[in-house]
């Protein structure tokens, strides 16, 4: 255990240097001070019609909903017309409607939730031009939106936040295009398949045939990893040896997840002009991470109590990563689950009772654990609006964040915002189970089907895409209904917080006073922590009671699901 513990403590320390160094990067590249590609980035605006002009944050927020559609509808033809496009060596047909809507829906919006096999469906055409492409233009709208937010927050007195095409092209050109060739190109030395043959047939020991699928697979595991998409290649995602083939490989994975929502809270801090926030927000994440990471870990070494009879401690190995050994596993499932990627490498549905609640507490916080490229810093600007508020009533003053008054406009879209999760999972899974479509996607009964439930609508709406396993989501139902979800979780929060940005960058700075709360000191940094942790127990702490923690309860009584 000590070993593991040291290896976490490694991690975060390389987390933190990763961050602290890409972020300035960042600020340099936002700020046009990075510009070895201009002529490229000035042949595109011409050729798109774009005039890179500032933009109020209306101009931007409806740039980003119709760029966004025209993905949909581009994605979802590539979907329902794959057995007439090229590079179909498998000669796979069209997708079905409300699978097509589904994962048109899930890769347009960063969730890259999967109700398919990727290698028994879709052609490498679908997966190259049409999921592999959405992979960068999520992600990029993500860090786009964040870099407008940052922009208000930033801004002394501004009418505009930035042009979203402006930051979407630089997201891409500069940062995610880059980065994922570097990862490609080490997944593919570590033994990762980059071809476009089609899948072969080897034949076996006992004399059988197996299909080996085959595909450009190292490209797309670079970009979901790194844009925090999770949508895999494969039906068992990062489970796969041809997707994460060695331990250098599964490491590499989970650095490329958290590097960029790692780095914007750096970035952040030189944007305003004061590291100091940056770090106080870099240092609630850390603190969560930590704390999230140690339950799980430690749920897990504890193993099944039904088993203490048969196994040693930390050996209950069972849907676990065997290849890596628990620490990278429980590290992965973490990792994936407070950023907003869904890349598995092992099944959570196979964790603890409570071990497994750890990655559904992650997402149900918003996922702002470093969260998602982009979406997981502006959901934690949410929660340091509210607790700037929460402050200011302490204080009996107005609050105020970053010189700028916190008023009932910023207080209102706060609150509308954070009622998003709620409504995605708790509304739309109880329809579920109202309705009687739940009952049959659920491979357990009790208190353990309910998490596989709840589980299922809380990956869509937090647009994180990882599935808990033994849940049957491939129905019309469902595929419509989490695709619901998966818009409520994208643009349910980009309109709120750009609104937010938009009010906060027309307001004039005002000087500190004695009477300001510092927000860049410990103890900013311990009430946003508590904050965030009271307004999830708040919501969910029930769900939770009737869910894991009742299976938990259960299982230590002898009982099973």
């Amino acid at each position: 255990m000590a070993g593991d513990l040291t290896f976490f403590a490694l991690f975060l320390a390389g987390l933190t240097l990763m961050g602290a160094i890409l972020g300035p990067w960042m600020a340099r590249v936002f700020t046009g001070r990075v510009s070895f590609l201009a002529p490229v980035e000035h042949a595109l605006y011409r050729a798109a019609g774009i005039s890179p002009v500032g933009q109020r944050w209306t101009a931007y927020a409806t740039a980003v909903l119709v760029f966004n559609a025209a993905g949909f509808v581009l994605l979802y033809l590539i979907l329902r017309l794959q057995g007439i496009l090229p590079f179909n060596p498998q000669g796979f047909g069209a997708m079905e409607s409300s699978q097509a809507f589904n994962t048109a829906i899930s890769f347009v919006t960063n969730t890259n939730w999967q109700s398919y096999g990727g290698e028994t469906t879709l052609s490498h055409f679908s997966q190259m031009a049409g999921l592999t492409v959405q992979n960068f233009l999520s992600a990029g709208t993500g860090i786009a939106v964040a870099v407008a937010v940052v922009r208000g927050l930033a801004a002394r007195s501004a009418a505009d936040i930035g042009n979203f095409w402006v930051d979407l092209t630089r997201t891409v050109l500069y940062l995610l295009l880059p980065g994922a060739i570097i990862i490609a190109l080490l997944m593919v030395w570590q033994g990762v398949p980059q071809t476009l043959a089609a899948n072969m047939t080897a034949t076996t020991l006992e004399g059988g045939q197996q299909v080996i699928a085959q595909g450009p697979v190292a490209s797309q595991v670079a970009i979901k990893m790194l844009g925090t998409n999770g949508g895999g290649f494969f039906n068992v995602n990062a489970a796969h040896p041809y997707e994460n083939p060695t331990a250098l490989a599964n490491l590499i994975q989970i650095y490329a997840i958290l590097v960029i929502p790692a780095a914007f809270p750096f970035f952040f801090g030189r944007m305003v002009g004061d590291r100091r926030q940056g770090w106080a927000i870099f240092a609630a994440m850390s603190a969560l991470f930590v704390a999230v990471l140690l339950w799980a870990y430690l749920a897990e070494a504890a193993g099944n109590p039904l088993h203490a009879s048969l196994v040693e401690p930390g050996t209950s190995m069972e849907g676990k990563e065997t290849r890596f050994g628990l620490a990278q596993t429980v590290l992965f499932a973490v990792a994936t689950t407070v950023a907003s990627c869904g890349a598995v490498n092992a099944m959570h549905d196979s964790f603890s009772a409570l071990g497994g609640m750890i990655p559904l507490l992650n997402m149900l916080l918003g996922e702002i654990i470093y969260g998602g490229v982009g979406a997981g810093f502006y959901g934690m600007v949410l929660y340091v609006v509210l607790t700037v508020f929460l402050a200011g009533l302490m204080v009996g003053r107005t609050p105020e964040w970053l010189g700028k008054k916190i008023e009932a406009r910023e207080m209102k879209l706060a609150a509308l915002t954070l009622l998003v999760m709620p409504l995605g999972v708790l509304v739309l899974a109880s329809a579920s189970i109202l309705t009687g479509n739940a009952a049959g996607s659920v491979q357990d009964q009790g208190p353990h089907g309910l998490t596989e439930l709840v589980y299922a609508y809380t990956s869509g709406t937090a647009n994180n895409g990882s599935a808990f396993a033994g849940f049957g989501a491939n129905t019309t139902w469902h595929n419509t209904m989490i695709g619901i979800a998966m818009m409520l979780g994208r643009w349910g929060y980009v309109i709120p917080v750009l609104a937010i940005a938009g009010s906060l960058a027309a307001k004039a700075r005002a000087p500190e006073t004695a009477g300001t709360f510092p927000t860049h000191g410990r103890a900013f940094t311990v009430l946003l922590v508590v904050t965030i942790l009271i307004v999830g127990a708040l919501t969910f702490l029930p769900v939770l009671a009737l869910g894991p923690i009742a299976e938990h309860v259960s299982v230590a009584d002898g009982q099973a699901f």
